[in-house]
């Protein structure tokens, strides 16, 4: 037996990579996107050079994917956390899917995703996890919930061995070898596409109110609903799919095409394909359907915006994010971003004392993007009663419900410029805020000025 030992960035690596590996078995479609994905980012950066690698390095971009699974119940969300956490990934940011969208999309997410900068650097996954509320009247009746609490109390998504060697790897830093490959197969088959036959009749019943709400409540397993790879041009990414006759949904989310910075998240995909499934109807009798819930996102990430920038970014969404809304909500250039206190962005300090200004990748969701993505793959617009007062949910009771700490991610990001920041002005011997007020890249401050800062 090898002692050979796997930290939590190890296994987080090799668990995206399996996770690649299973969904491009079970969506053929999928290895087609990361085919076209790897063209344009080589394509990019033969063109660009060393800009193209702005926001990150090209290994990272090859390497960098985001799931997305849907449980039911805080007790699962609870197991999730477990999971995740033995792969260094923690919950952060709180977003609420259910007026997000004018379909019927009944649930609250977080995301599961490294959260030190140096961790990032060597592994990003990130896991955007979406939760039902049952509870909300707008799509659930009384008996309804009743039925399905019923039902999501009543099964088992993770078994006992995959948690105790997540509760194992979380507590000691890792596990060896041998129990790593064994932690990574069950994690794996954990979110692989659920083979037993679906009770027809609930199914269609959950159906009725929410594609989403059946999907996690009206089979008996979980699944990787989608794997994103990123890409550093989506939109030839999208007209490239389409060339291969792959339909995409209708739009890129997000920010518009433009020719300043680019920021926060675009996002697309190709429309969920038709997947055999099994069903046994109300007689007892086990048929053949298929099932549209699953689909292949791509993505392409920008600079993270400050609260400032995201509230600016929000009114444009309202205005319809054209290009011309966009020229004047934003900046045209970095610095602009920097300037108007809009964009997060890291300082460090080269051999010769030149300070440089490196932007910060936006590491985590917008929710109209992502209801737009679940909308646009959707058959039917499902059930929403907006006359019935929706349950109240919010980061605190998310907190609670995953048991947790939930990061805030504008603290997440503020804290690595603040970081930056102190590293170089200590390294310098100036004060702070004499490198966040330099109005171009790169400024050079002589090394040993004083400010009357410490040194």
């Amino acid at each position: 037996m090898t002692t050979d030992f796997r930290e939590p960035w190890q296994l987080r690596a090799a668990f995206a990579r399996s996770l690649s590996d299973m969904y491009g078995r079970e969506v053929p479609a999928y290895t087609t996107l990361l085919e076209v994905s790897h063209d344009v980012n080589a394509d990019v950066v033969r063109a660009r050079g060393a800009d193209a690698e702005r926001l990150g390095s090209i290994d990272r971009v090859t390497a960098e994917r985001h799931g997305a699974i849907r449980v039911g119940t805080p007790a699962e969300l609870q197991q999730v956390a477990r999971i995740f956490g033995a792969m260094g990934m923690h919950p952060v940011g709180f977003y609420d899917l259910r007026d997000a969208s004018s379909s019927s999309v009944p649930v609250i997410s977080t995301a599961f995703r490294p959260i030190d900068r140096a961790e990032l650097a060597r592994n990003p996954f990130r896991v955007f996890t979406s939760m039902l509320v049952p509870s909300d009247r707008r799509f659930f009746s009384a008996d309804l919930q009743e039925r399905l609490e019923t039902f999501l109390d009543g099964r088992t998504l993770f078994g006992p061995e995959l948690l105790a060697l997540a509760d194992r790897a979380e507590a000691d830093g890792g596990l060896v070898a041998d129990d790593a490959a064994e932690f990574l197969r069950l994690a794996t088959a954990a979110f692989e596409l659920g083979r037993e036959p679906v009770d027809q009749a609930w199914y269609r019943e959950l159906e009725a109110v929410s594609a989403v709400a059946a999907d996690i409540g009206g089979v008996p397993t979980t699944h990787i609903n989608h794997l994103t790879p990123r890409v550093l041009d989506i939109d030839d990414l999208y007209a490239r799919m389409e060339a291969r006759g792959i339909t995409m949904i209708d739009a890129i989310q997000g920010p518009p095409l433009w020719e300043g910075p680019d920021v926060l998240l675009r996002q697309t995909s190709f429309r969920a394909l038709a997947e055999p499934r099994t069903f046994r109807t109300p007689d007892g009798d086990v048929v053949q359907d298929s099932l549209r819930v699953r689909f292949g996102e791509v993505e392409a990430r920008g600079i993270a915006l400050t609260r400032e920038g995201r509230a600016r970014y929000d009114a444009a969404v309202v205005e319809g994010a054209t290009p011309e809304v966009w020229r004047r909500t934003f900046p045209d250039t970095e610095a602009g971003l920097v300037e108007q206190g809009l964009g997060f962005f890291t300082y460090e300090v080269a051999e010769d004392g030149a300070v440089t200004r490196e932007p910060i990748v936006y590491e985590d969701f917008l929710p109209r993007s992502a209801a737009g993505i679940f909308q646009s793959n959707l058959t039917e617009e499902g059930s929403k009663d907006a006359s019935q007062a929706g349950e109240e949910r919010d980061a605190d009771w998310m907190a609670g419900a995953v048991g947790r700490e939930l990061h805030d991610p504008f603290d997440l990001y503020a804290a690595q410029v603040a970081a930056s920041l102190t590293a170089a002005a200590h390294r310098l011997g100036v004060a702070p805020e004499t490198l966040a007020a330099t109005p171009a890249v790169p400024t050079t401050v002589p090394t040993g000025t004083s400010t009357g800062a410490d040194a």
